[in-house]
């Protein structure tokens, strides 16, 4: 989906704008993303050359979540905004950042077997759901 979007930290000291397409909602339950949620993940993606954040006060933290991957972090508010790997030329970015309203919907749920017991039950619609993490050409963005 090709549109402009926003989005920011709860402070508002980092920001972004994307200005290309973007992937529809992931919604993951891994035990890392579980951890630094407190929840869920819910998360969209976009390439990096179509991002830009805005972080006038240097408040944008990476924190070193496994041996590939990265996630960026507001350091004055603690809002989790992003989930990058090395090398790669996308990022993943938090859907509750997102300027409201998206228009995004959710595609997939991912990890379903770390579900946390205490979720809901949502083995009845009609989302796709994964046991563990799913071929990576699901991820694939849309072209612009």
């Amino acid at each position: 989906m090709t549109a402009e979007y926003t989005g920011k930290c709860h402070c508002g000291r980092v920001r972004y704008l994307i200005t290309g397409p973007v992937r529809q909602v992931v919604e993951c339950h891994c035990e890392s993303c579980r951890r630094i949620t407190g929840s869920v993940w819910h998360a969209t993606g976009a390439r990096l050359a179509d991002v830009t954040i805005t972080d006038d006060d240097g408040m944008l933290n990476w924190y070193r979540s496994s041996e590939k991957v990265e996630r960026g972090f507001c350091g004055n508010c603690g809002s989790t905004l992003f989930f990058r790997r090395d090398g790669a030329d996308t990022i993943t970015i938090t859907a509750g950042s997102l300027d409201q309203p998206t228009g995004l919907h959710l595609m997939m749920r991912i990890f379903t077997d770390d579900m946390a017991d205490y979720a809901a039950d949502t083995s009845g619609d009609d989302i796709p759901r994964f046991p563990e993490y799913p071929p990576m050409h699901l991820f694939d963005l849309p072209e612009a």
